[in-house]
């Protein structure tokens, strides 16, 4: 039944042909049974079409209302009854603006998308499919009221990417706390590699492993010196490579064993932390014992007692860990957060918790049925296919005496780097090679033991070797691929920019006294490796790079030499400009006049500044803003370097004047800016001396002391002339003599007073006592001694705090 005659759309009509007169698309009934919502009989009442939106909108409802009512007569009770939608199909409703709605893959729409005009000029109504289907006698009612909420559709299909949340940078006091946590930690971890590296020479753990090693094995191992240098390398590789191969099948890991440190963003994270079950449980020497017999647990542990094996049979072998300390800068990888499940509307839930009722009421009669007195319904339910139930699955018993007598491997996800490893003298060439029997299975490869920076349970930023004796190397940069452009950006002399200071005093306990010739060729071995680095292929790998730079890294007091040349160019990305790189000595320290001035220099007339530095944004000052407009209109501050300053020249005394400021004192910052022909004299009492002897003076300014916004001169000593310092110095000595002679006087004078309390006490005590008998001095002398020593003693308790008082009686007082 239709109103009146309407073009239908091309979209309308091909849905009309694929899928019957108003006979619901398959699509669709799929979408329906994904969605969980259980599809109505065919017999049900049918879909009203979709219509195209009318033009113009008011008078076309009009006229269609008029033309209905002529041409189609209303039909009777009965076969409105039937129909159940009469009044949507008779009724025309002024529809909003469309709003732009994205489809996705899969709909009853994709064989039209490239009709793009009729997408436009459709109206959809949006159906919810988490919702059950309306019984038919109610539909007219539930269609009659349709909401379209594209929010969900639109947050799920948007162009762009949503990226994750912005890390808030840390504040100055979380820095320094971060550098000194990075400290003690580092502390410690050496101090856990110097214990593990002394349990590796423990005789019976040594004794334990000594077995593991057949005679063909300790021959490669320790071949003779008489063989060349490159026989003794082959034959020490012969053996690594036997005996890697052993352990590798006798050690079984089954703890998980050291990672990196993560920070914790938020102290809520830490609340429901709780470490591994798995870790490393050898915490003693008598567990390191034991794991020396049965040769299982952590992948470090391994490590360990690898290089213990190696020690047993008279190989020289270094213990080498990787530490893995709390980063001391930001930007590294945090503690993951608890991610909240998203949530769902009450009807999915429900139907949800039916449909899987539902499935297990069906798997548990099934299983029931089919088991019978089998009794094998727990092991075919771990099958996990609703088939399983029909084999007949009986599980065999272990036969007695077939268990093992230590744990089975367990599969540990853990990176794919070690931690730990051994690192072996090749004497031929004396050099230090790395073993790693557990992880990787490689020896004398150095540069397979780097992680990559996205691992985020390994890093490499300190490698440590701890030999026999105790004593300990760092030897990081013979691992890392990139020590100077990666490896530096995560150790502590980066965040203190001290060289390396502290580093050198951390090591200092681990070192030797006397340097040996192998020390020695290996440090220029590493120093060699460092100075062979390459330069670095990524932007972000030249900001503080010692040896090169990019002019986009350059700090505000940074700037290029005007005789500086490239060493080469690189580019952001494959469409990026192309930037030049310089070398790090081309850089020059640019500062302005004033701070120039403070260093004793000043800069040349005529001098062109090296650059502008932009003024640094301060608060505003309601009371004054006329300033703060300047400061905005402002271009900026010139900048100059050392070649374009000069030594600064006061102007000198003569005549015995001292030339002044306009504030009655002198600049005196640095040595060379205290004039010529005068002298600076410090002292407290110098001015005062200057002032005695009555010769011209100035106070001299060494600096500022700043409180907060406002600085405060700092007047340290005169400037007097030459000629007059040895007076004034006289005068001085004087001084202090006249301040000794008070001292001395006002010591004498309270000493004197005191003298004075105490003889007159002991007139007064002999005054009293002149009538009285010796004997009763002498007992009054004891009552005063008793007093004295009661009144020193400490107080007992007493018990008046313990004391029960009786209500009818006044607790010590009268009772009226």
């Amino acid at each position: 039944m239709v109103a009146s005659k309407r073009s239908v759309s091309t979209r309308s009509s091909r849905r009309t042909v694929a899928g019957g007169s108003n006979a619901e698309p398959n699509v669709y009934q799929q979408m329906l049974v994904e969605a969980g919502v259980s599809t109505p009989d065919q017999s049900a009442t049918e879909r009203p079409l979709k219509r195209r939106r009318p033009e113009p909108r008011q008078e076309v409802n009009r006229e269609t209302e008029t033309v209905s009512s002529q041409k189609h007569p209303q039909p009777d009770a009965q076969e409105s009854d039937e129909d159940g939608d009469e009044d949507i199909e008779f009724q025309d409703v002024i529809i909003p603006v469309p709003t732009v709605q994205t489809m996705e893959l899969g709909s009853d729409d994709d064989d039209d998308d490239d009709d793009d005009d009729d997408d436009e000029a459709l109206q959809f109504q949006n159906v919810d499919f988490t919702a059950p289907l309306a019984e038919p006698s109610t539909s007219t009612e539930q269609n009659s009221h349709l909401e379209l909420n594209l929010t969900a559709q639109k947050a799920a299909t948007s162009p762009f990417k949503r990226h994750g949340e912005r890390r808030r940078p840390i504040s100055k006091e979380e820095r320094e706390r971060r550098i000194d946590i990075h400290k003690t930690h580092l502390v410690c971890l050496l101090s856990h590699v110097s214990r593990r590296n002394h349990w590796c020479n423990d005789a019976r753990v040594q004794e334990s492993l000594r077995p593991h090693l057949n005679e063909k094995t300790v021959n490669y191992l320790t071949p003779s010196p008489r063989l060349p240098q490159f026989g003794q390398a082959e034959s020490l590789k012969n053996g690594l490579k036997q005996s890697v191969e052993m352990w590798k099948t006798k050690f079984v890991i089954t703890e998980r064993g050291i990672r990196r440190a993560l920070w914790a963003e938020d102290v809520t994270q830490l609340q429901d932390y709780e470490p591994p079950t798995d870790m490393d449980s050898c915490l003693d020497r008598a567990e390191f014992r034991e794991a020396s017999k049965r040769l299982q647990g952590s992948r470090d542990v391994g490590a360990q007692l690898y290089c213990a094996m190696l020690r047993s049979v008279g190989v020289r072998a270094r213990l080498v860990c990787s530490l893995q300390p709390l980063a001391c800068v930001s930007g590294g990888p945090t503690l993951p957060r608890h991610i909240s499940a998203k949530p769902v509307s009450k009807t999915t839930t429900k139907q949800r918790a039916q449909e899987a009722l539902a499935k297990y009421e069906a798997l548990a009669a099934s299983t029931s049925a089919s088991s019978g007195s089998s009794g094998t319904s727990t092991a075919r339910r771990r099958l996990g296919h609703p088939n399983a139930t029909t084999y007949n699955f009986e599980p065999k018993s272990a036969p007695p005496g077939s268990q093992r007598t230590y744990n089975d491997p367990v599969r540990i996800r853990e990176s794919a780097h070690p931690i730990y490893w051994v690192e072996v003298l090749d004497e031929g060439h004396q050099k230090w090679q790395p073993v790693d029997p557990v992880v990787t299975h490689s020896f004398w490869k150095p540069k397979v033991f780097e992680p990559p920076i996205t691992d985020r349970e390994n890093s490499l930023s300190y490698v440590v070797a701890f030999e026999a004796d105790g004593t300990a190397k760092d030897v990081t940069r013979r691992y890392a691929k990139a020590y100077t452009a990666k490896s530096r950006k995560l150790r502590v002399e980066t965040a203190l920019n001290d060289n390396g200071e502290w580093w050198r005093k951390a090591m200092k306990p681990f070192g030797r006294r006397r340097a040996t010739d192998l020390d020695q060729i290996e440090d220029n071995e590493l120093a060699g490796v460092e100075a062979q680095e390459p330069m670095p292929k990524n932007v972000q790998d030249f900001k503080d790079h010692p040896v090169y730079a990019l002019e986009r890294h350059l700090r505000r007091h940074e700037v290029l030499a005007p005789e500086a040349r490239p060493s080469g160019t690189i580019s952001a990305g494959s469409r990026g400009l192309l930037e030049k790189i310089y070398r790090r000595k081309d850089v020059r320290i640019a500062r302005s006049a004033d701070k120039w001035y403070r260093m004793g220099r000043e800069v040349k007339p005529n001098e062109i500044p090296a650059k502008w530095v932009p003024s640094r944004a301060r608060p505003k000052d309601a009371r004054n803003d006329d300033a703060e407009t300047h400061r905005e209109d402002d271009a900026g501050v010139p900048v100059y370097t050392t070649e374009q300053t000069e030594l600064y020249e006061p102007p000198p005394v003569r005549n015995g004047r001292v030339p002044k400021n306009k504030f009655g004192n002198i600049d005196a910052y640095v040595p060379s800016m205290i004039p010529r022909g005068g002298a600076h004299i410090i002292h407290k009492h110098a001015a005062r001396a200057a002032f005695m002897v009555g010769v011209d003076y100035a106070p001299a300014l060494t600096g500022f002391s700043f409180k907060g916004r406002h600085g405060t001169a700092v007047l340290n000593g005169v400037i007097v002339a030459e000629e007059f310092q040895e007076a004034i110095w006289l005068a001085i000595d004087g001084m202090e003599d006249v301040e000794q002679e008070m001292e001395n006087e006002r010591k004498s004078l309270a000493a004197l007073k005191m003298w004075r309390r105490l003889l007159t006490g002991l007139r007064i005590r002999e005054r009293i006592w002149s009538g009285v008998d010796e004997e009763e001095r002498k007992e009054a002398d004891r009552e005063a001694e008793m007093e004295a020593e009661l009144a020193n003693a400490e107080s007992d308790v007493t018990d008046e705090f313990d004391m029960v008082v009786d209500d009818d009686e006044g607790g010590g007082f009268l009772m009226e």
